[in-house]
C-alpha cells in the first residue's frame, strides 16, 4: 500500500505534467487521478476490493463531486483585502477536522492568533492524522471548510491575517 506521502508527489508529478489520467493498481487498491482540464485540479479516486475495504476506510467516489464548489461574489475591495491574506493550504486530499477529537474544541476560531507552528486542524487521509501548521505569524480572519469536509489537494483552508 502507498503511504501518504508517496500519493502526495503522484499528485504533484500527475498535475505538473501534461498527463490528464492517471491509475495505478497494487494489492486490490486502485488510485486514479484525473485531471479537470477547466481549473487544473487533480481529483483522487480511491477504491479497494472487499477484503481490503474492511481494513482501509478509504472513499469510493470522485471527492471533487462531493466537495461543493463555491460561487462568490466578490467586491473590489474584498479582492483588495484577501490578496493580502496568507492561505493555508491541504498538503494532501482527505477529510478536514477542527479539532483533535470530537469532544474537545476546534484548534482556532476567527479572531484566533496563530504561530508560525501552531496546528491550525487536521487532515486525515487514509486512517493517518496530519497535523497542519499554520506557517505564518497572524489572525485567522476566515475558516473556508466545515469541519468533516472532504478537501482536495492545495484547497484552501484558511485565510490568515500576518503579523
Amino acid at each position: 500500500m502507498l503511504k501518504v506521502q508517496e500519493i502526495r508527489e503522484i499528485i504533484k508529478l500527475v498535475d505538473q505534467s501534461s498527463i490528464n489520467e492517471f491509475i495505478f493498481e497494487q494489492e486490490g487498491t486502485k488510485i486514479k487521478l484525473k485531471k479537470n482540464t477547466q481549473e487544473q485540479a487533480a481529483s483522487v479516486v480511491y477504491q479497494a476490493t472487499p477484503a481490503v475495504q474492511s481494513v482501509v476506510a478509504m472513499p469510493t467516489t470522485n471527492v471533487a463531486q462531493e466537495v461543493p464548489k463555491q460561487v462568490e461574489h466578490v467586491t473590489d475591495t474584498q479582492a483588495s483585502n484577501q490578496e493580502n491574506l496568507h492561505k493555508i493550504t491541504s498538503p494532501m486530499v482527505g477529510t478536514f477536522y477542527a479539532s483533535p477529537s470530537p469532544e474537545e474544541g476546534p484548534y482556532v476560531k476567527i479572531g484566533s492568533k496563530v504561530g508560525k507552528d501552531s496546528i491550525v486542524c487536521i487532515v486525515e487521509a487514509m486512517k493517518l492524522f496530519n497535523e497542519i501548521e499554520a506557517e505564518v505569524n497572524g489572525e485567522i480572519t476566515e475558516i473556508l471548510v466545515q469541519d468533516g469536509q472532504l478537501v482536495e489537494y492545495g484547497q484552501p483552508l484558511f485565510l490568515v491575517k500576518p503579523e
